[in-house]
């Protein structure tokens, strides 16, 4: 079985990783744990700091996905399991569609904020797209 994991370095996130790790997968399995960096654009009225170059600020984004995306795989490594990570570049909401048809997964797993309201409206919702559009089997964990 093939799952991808989606996290965002959240608690939500904290919630799918704890999911993922809890279950008797079959072997042989795979879990891919990805994160998705979004380019980071500063507001018009955001001072942006010469030292602070948007490649700078990206190098780290990525730098830091690498990180939480290691650490939920050590947290989930299983000796029947294998683990792989990987991040991507752009709207979370597309590249987790795309990273599950690429790779051919089985099974996506997200988290979900649990955003109601106006900042579900203004935020969007990851999970949401991704149920609606992926064409596996999707689990979104909440808390």
């Amino acid at each position: 079985m093939k799952v991808l994991l989606a996290i965002d370095g959240s608690a939500a996130s904290d919630y799918a990783i704890d999911e993922v790790r809890s279950r008797p997968w079959p072997r042989p399995s795979t879990v891919r744990v990805l994160s998705v960096v979004q380019p980071y654009t500063p507001p018009a009225t955001e001072v942006v700091l010469a030292s602070a170059t948007l490649d700078d600020i990206r190098a780290r984004q990525v730098e830091e996905a690498e990180r939480f995306t290691k650490s939920a795989g050590e947290r989930i490594a299983a000796p029947a399991l294998t683990v792989e990570t990987a991040v991507r570049e752009g709207d979370p909401r597309t590249e987790i569609v795309d990273a599950a048809d690429e790779w051919r997964a089985d099974l996506i797993v997200v988290g979900s904020h649990g955003r109601t309201g106006l900042k579900r409206l203004v935020l969007g919702s990851v999970s949401q797209s991704v149920v609606e559009h992926a064409h596996c089997s999707v689990e979104v964990v909440r808390h």
